[in-house]
């Protein structure tokens, strides 16, 4: 077994500002259906969540890249981050996979200006 980490900060303004220039199209360029509505979902606290989303990504790319043989191989739409039961984040990858991934984790924190997330997996060489 090998383990693969990513990490990854983002300033939430950056993000707020990005969807309050372009609007749904950052959007559904970076987000999935389901990602927007629940992060639209937060009201005013919406911002925090599509940040940490972003860095979310930033993160499982930064972590998946070794397993790629081009980093075009993946897409902003290739991971998804949704709840489990419990509320917390997990992965989803789709119409991509990665067979030596035998188990992946993620979290994700945010504050007054940063979100951050952190991903690990485990690998089998």
């Amino acid at each position: 077994m090998k383990i693969l980490c990513g990490t990854d900060i983002i300033e939430i303004s950056r993000i707020r500002e990005s969807i309050e220039r372009s609007g749904q199209t950052f959007l559904n360029m970076i987000y999935t259906p389901t990602e927007i509505t629940y992060c639209e979902s937060k009201r005013n606290a919406k911002y925090y969540h599509y940040a940490g989303r972003f860095a979310a990504k930033e993160a499982i790319f930064k972590t998946v890249s070794p397993l790629l043989n081009n980093k075009f191989d993946i897409s902003w739409h290739n991971a998804e981050v949704v709840n489990d039961e419990n509320g917390n984040p997990i992965i989803r990858f789709i119409d991509i996979k990665f067979d030596k991934i035998k188990n992946i984790d993620i979290s994700i924190s945010h504050c007054k200006e940063y979100a951050v997330a952190t991903v690990v997996a485990m690998i089998e060489e």
